[in-house]
């Protein structure tokens, strides 16, 4: 198995998925210009999330949390690890297969699920249509997915961590080939969407036959090893469940307020930016290393890989947070308020994207807490973690929604994603050396902090003066973000939260 270094591990997947969020940015400046946040916009995002909704239910999440600790501890033996992974990939294809056959047949009853304000409006029947042209996605990309963990328990995450970039580059070329064409935007979004999950599942596809997988459907097998992949998944599937219930919590309040699903959808977009690169970074990496060290005993090189991890995630995540809730005005202005986009769709964008960056670094947290337990292959008490959080974001959605509108579902997701933290957190203690912080990461965390918060006073008097200056919004967008990282770099260096020496020597060990 081709060694790869943790840190160079999270950085490679980072750097892909830097580039997967960047080239997703340039894909919603066009749909925000193009569609704005009228009835086409808000069917097509509800559409699209469907397929995505249940993608993180099977194969990124219940799934892989499953199969990927099992599979890394069979790498011993090649030839068992690739068995395995061809019962798990055929078990995989026919369970979303039916999946996505049964989806087909009761789309409108799933769209009402998602989004029930739509009943009624044009936006149900569209949602409808565009539903049942992109949910085959699932299929493509679960398996996509299954593939994608086969490598990264090899060591191998460019071509895991770059297949989404392809979806991102072909919507943006059907947008542009459909306006050419003066085709429907919203049907051109719908069919270029399977066409993106061959794309992915073509590239993985690929890179794992180069290291000696391959990959075709055939008749599931319960072996033992079938038999004990579902007994840890389906909790792992009930816990999947949860989240994407929480999902739905914050999808049917603001299917309530027209234009909310969209301004929801958008301020996700920009706070997943931080999320995506460094959580899933974090996420990827670390759940076969921690598996790895688990099977071997290590604990002290378990206790290792967590604290880095925790400390990498913290490193880039709180900064982000911190930023986000000082320009989140001026971010949304200069990336999407153009065209459909209005000023009002701005600052309501902006608002849900405030209230969401609260909650950034316990998304990441949660990212990088979970893998303490799918390592152990214990899946069910993150399940039971999960059920109280759920509760907690349905009880803060609905009851806050009469007095903050739509604002309180994406509040109501940022109390449940502490919640779910804290849980984590506690339920860590009985897990001995592997799960403690060590000293560097405890002395690191409050200067980390401290950076931060510094860094975000010197945005806010920064865009003070650059609004009084009146410069050109791009300009100005890209002093606060280049201008602010430099602060924050140069003020954890100073304090102590990161030095450079640190920084480097940790990628030389990974």
């Amino acid at each position: 198995m081709k060694k790869t270094g943790l840190v160079r591990g999270f950085l490679s997947v980072g750097l892909w998925t830097l580039i997967s969020r960047v080239s997703g940015f340039l894909r919603d400046i066009l749909m925000a210009a193009w569609l704005g946040t009228g009835a086409v916009a808000e069917a097509f995002l509800i559409a699209l999330s469907l397929p995505n909704m249940f993608r993180r239910f099977f194969a990124e999440g219940a799934f892989n949390t499953a199969f990927i600790p099992m599979f890394s501890k069979k790498l011993q033996d090649p030839e068992d690890a690739r068995r395995f992974a061809r019962e798990a990939f055929s078990g995989l294809f026919l369970t979303v297969l039916a999946l996505s056959a049964v989806a087909m047949i009761f789309m409108p009853g799933l769209v009402w699920l998602m989004a029930s304000g739509f009943a009624g409006d044009e936006r149900f029947d569209l949602a409808v249509e565009y539903g049942r042209i992109t949910f085959p996605y699932i299929l493509l990309i679960s398996m996509a997915s299954m593939i994608s963990g086969v490598l990264n328990a090899n060591g191998r995450f460019t071509a895991a961590a770059a297949a989404p970039v392809l979806l991102n580059l072909l919507f943006i070329v059907a947008m542009y080939l459909g306006r050419w064409q003066g085709w429907d935007l919203g049907l051109t979004l719908a069919w270029a969407t399977p066409v993106t999950g061959i794309a992915q599942l073509a590239l993985v596809w690929w890179d794992a036959r180069r290291t000696g997988y391959t990959f075709w459907p055939g008749r599931p097998r319960l072996t033992p090893d079938m038999r004990r992949l579902i007994a840890v998944a389906l909790p792992a599937a009930f816990a999947g469940g949860v989240v994407q219930i929480n999902l739905l919590v914050g999808r049917q309040v603001g299917s309530r307020f027209e234009g909310a699903i969209a301004w929801l959808s958008y301020s996700d977009r920009l706070y997943q930016l931080p999320l995506g690169v460094v959580g899933a970074a974090v996420a990827v990496v670390l759940l076969p290393e921690l598996a790895r060290r688990i099977r071997a005993e290590d604990h002290a090189g378990g206790q290792q890989a967590f604290s880095r991890a925790t400390e990498f995630g913290l490193f880039l995540t709180l900064p982000s947070a911190f930023a986000i809730a000082v320009i989140a005005e001026p971010m949304v202005r200069t990336l999407f308020e153009r065209g459909a986009f209005t000023a009002f769709d701005t600052q309501q964008t902006a608002a849900a994207l405030v209230v969401y960056a609260l909650g950034l670094p316990a998304f990441v947290l949660q990212k990088i807490l979970q893998p303490l337990y799918f390592a152990r292959e214990d899946t069910k008490t993150p399940f039971r973690f999960a059920v109280i959080a759920m509760v907690v974001n349905a009880v803060a959605a609905f009851g806050l929604m009469p007095f903050m509108g739509f604002l309180a579902a994406a509040l109501g997701t940022t109390i449940a994603a502490w919640i779910m933290v804290a849980q984590l957190w506690w339920g860590t203690r009985a897990m001995g050396q592997a799960a403690r912080a060590d000293a560097r990461l405890r002395r690191a965390v409050p200067r980390l902090v401290a950076a931060s918060a510094l860094m975000a006073a010197g945005l806010w008097v920064t865009r003070g003066w650059l609004d009084a200056a009146g410069l050109d919004r791009g300009l100005g967008l890209a002093i606060l973000v280049f201008g602010g990282a430099a602060l924050y770099f140069a003020l954890a260096f100073v304090i102590g939260g990161y030095r450079p020496s640190e920084l480097r020597a940790a990628i030389r060990r990974g």
